[in-house]
């Protein structure tokens, strides 16, 4: 049974459109700002293996929707919870929303797991915006846990 918790995070970022979508459905932009591996691009009805070699972590994420320059809506994790991401035109550039739910644990478990949602995909935002504004990998999903 999940709860009807969730989690959602949000950034504007200062390009148009159809770079910002881009950026999550092509590896080869993504890998600048979150995971380091990927085994394919997001199309819908796909299943892909994002990993983070530096912490010997894998996810495979399965891909239901893809509405092109609006939403990707997908799930993994374990346990697999559904993740969004949202796009939408702004005067200034593209705000891009990332909503995550479907939580099953509880108590703690649930805190803890919405603490970490939380915090890891504002990493993602803030990489994604330095990356796509200003060309720079912060390293930033790098260096949020230098000790493991």
């Amino acid at each position: 049974m999940s709860s009807n918790v969730y989690v959602e995070v949000q950034m504007l970022i200062r390009k148009p459109i159809e770079d910002v979508f881009e950026a999550f459905i092509n590896p080869e932009v993504t890998t600048n700002f979150w995971f380091t591996k990927s085994t394919g691009k997001l199309e819908e009805g796909k299943t892909v293996t994002w990993e983070w070699e530096m912490y010997g972590v894998k996810n495979v994420v399965n891909v239901h929707q893809i509405n092109p320059n609006q939403l990707i809506k997908t799930e993994w994790g374990e346990p697999s919870v559904n993740v969004d991401y949202e796009f939408k035109t702004m005067e200034n550039g593209t705000l891009v929303v990332i909503k995550s739910y479907g939580f099953t644990q509880t108590g703690e478990d649930l805190l803890r797991q919405v603490n970490d949602n939380t915090g890891g995909f504002t990493t993602v935002l803030d990489g994604c915006k330095a990356y796509l504004e200003h060309g720079i990998n912060l390293r930033l999903i790098e260096d949020k846990f230098p000790s493991k």
